[in-house]
């Protein structure tokens, strides 16, 4: 019971932020995910500590190098919507993400007591895993689209619109395969990488996530955007949002532990929260370019 409600308590703070961070206003959703990207990358870096040893080793040069490029990288996708000093942040995370990447290897070599190629490998994927994703996300936030919202009319969307979609789609996703799998589930899905997942579950939350967004665009969310975009918003959230939760699953079980962090009591660290949204947000920031911008 105590456990209960601590999970309660901690998820119900988690939406609150979440959702004051996303909503309340520009800054308020950069400062969100910039935080979030530069935690989870650090939590990316103590799973790969316990998959592979040698990383152990890097220098703190290393380490502290490339969480400031990728905060530096997360700044750059702002580009002129906040000043400091009279500059553009954007311009300004684009040079220091710049010289911290060129300087980074430098130093590693020089500075490591046993220099690994593979480890300055292991941060860039880092990098990609865990920046940029959020990064993709900001842009969308802070760059108005003018999209086509009812088939025959366009206008531009609230920046917050397509990753608080996600977001949601991705969770009423997991919900219900939880729910399904929980109910029918008997086949497993992926049983090396996370065996309480099953068939059953997985198509039963994303036809779920997908019909709820149906139904949703069809009777109240055409002001916003045209059903097809609800629907394939759904579909990209449930589809790739699961195939994000297995790649940390497995670099979860290839490190040997059960969760990524402890951040949110019941709930692990941010990694466990967001691995959905790593996958998904890049193909939905691809699915924005070519498909919603008039």
């Amino acid at each position: 019971m105590k456990t209960f409600f601590t999970r309660t308590a901690s998820a119900l703070v988690f939406v609150a932020v979440m959702l004051g961070g996303i909503l309340y206003t520009e800054f308020t959703f950069f400062l969100l995910f910039f935080l979030i990207g530069c935690f989870a990358l650090q939590e990316y870096f103590k799973l790969i500590r316990n998959i592979d040893p040698d990383y152990a080793n890097i220098s703190s040069w290393h380490k502290w190098g490339a969480t400031l490029a990728g905060g530096a990288i997360l700044l750059t996708f702002t580009g002129n919507n906040f000043q400091f000093a009279q500059l553009p942040t954007g311009l300004i995370g684009w040079w220091a993400a710049v010289i911290f990447l060129l300087v980074m290897p430098i130093g590693e070599i020089l500075l490591s007591k046993d220099f690994y190629l593979k480890n300055i490998g292991y941060s860039a994927i880092g990098i990609l895993y865990a920046i940029i994703p959020f990064g993709l996300l900001i842009y969308l936030r802070l760059h108005a689209i003018e999209i086509q919202y009812t088939p025959g009319g366009f206008g531009t969307a609230p920046g917050w619109l397509i990753p608080l979609l996600l977001i949601i789609f991705i969770w009423i996703n997991d919900t219900m395969a939880y729910i399904v799998g929980s109910l029918i589930g008997k086949t497993p899905f992926a049983p090396n990488i996370s065996p309480k997942k099953t068939i059953e579950g997985t198509v039963g939350g994303m036809i779920l996530a997908v019909a709820a967004a149906a139904v949703y665009g069809h009777f109240w969310g055409s002001g916003y955007l045209s059903l097809r975009h609800w629907i394939a918003l759904a579909c990209i959230a449930a589809v790739f949002g699961t195939l994000g939760d297995l790649i940390e699953s497995k670099l979860k079980r290839m490190a040997g532990v059960k969760d990524s962090g402890n951040i949110m009591p019941g709930h692990g660290g941010f990694l466990d929260r967001f691995d959905s949204l790593l996958l998904a947000a890049p193909f939905a920031w691809i699915y924005v370019q070519f498909f919603m911008i008039s």
